[in-house]
């Protein structure tokens, strides 16, 4: 349970030291969904845990950001405390490696402070309490060439559904 949370936090910082200077924001393929959330999908972010649709193709070089629920609260940013609710598949493997939502409690972190891994920081960053996220995580912005083994692969693209709850 902790030791999840304790890797996620160890690669994130390894991949960071690794990683060099670069303008991550020029990386980044956001891509912002237009069109009205499901009904009813509002009421289940941070009550229900979100099934992880895999895309068919390639996986993406780089992170991908799609806003499932806009949420209407606090927008994360670097610096603060998040809390969040999780789910996290592999884009090759189509199989769950983690979930918050299995451990029965939220995931809370420092924004900005490496504890996670890069793709985490860029992502949820922007992100307003009560959104839910989908992050399409390329390797390079998981967990690197070593990955997490046994369950995550070198090089690994990660998906990830994201519900922010709070933000102080």
């Amino acid at each position: 349970m902790r030791g999840a949370i304790l890797t996620i936090a160890v690669c994130g910082l390894l991949a960071v030291a690794g990683c060099g200077g670069s303008d991550s924001s020029s990386s980044t393929g956001k891509s912002e969904s237009s069109s009205a959330a499901p009904s009813g999908a509002a009421a289940e972010v941070g009550k229900k845990k979100p099934k992880v649709e895999v895309p068919s193709g390639p996986p993406p070089k780089k992170l991908e950001e799609k806003e499932i629920v806009e949420g209407g609260g606090p927008e994360a940013k670097s610096g603060d405390e998040v809390t969040v609710q999780y789910v996290g598949v592999g884009y090759k493997s189509k199989e769950q490696f983690d979930a918050s939502w299995d451990r029965g409690e939220p995931f809370t972190f420092a924004l900005g402070a490496g504890q996670v891994i890069p793709g985490w920081e860029e992502g949820i960053e922007g992100m307003k309490v009560g959104g839910r996220r989908e992050l399409i995580i390329p390797g390079n912005l998981a967990y690197g060439p070593a990955g997490s083994p046994p369950a995550i692969g070198p090089n690994e693209t990660l998906i990830f559904v994201v519900d922010l709850l709070g933000v102080k």
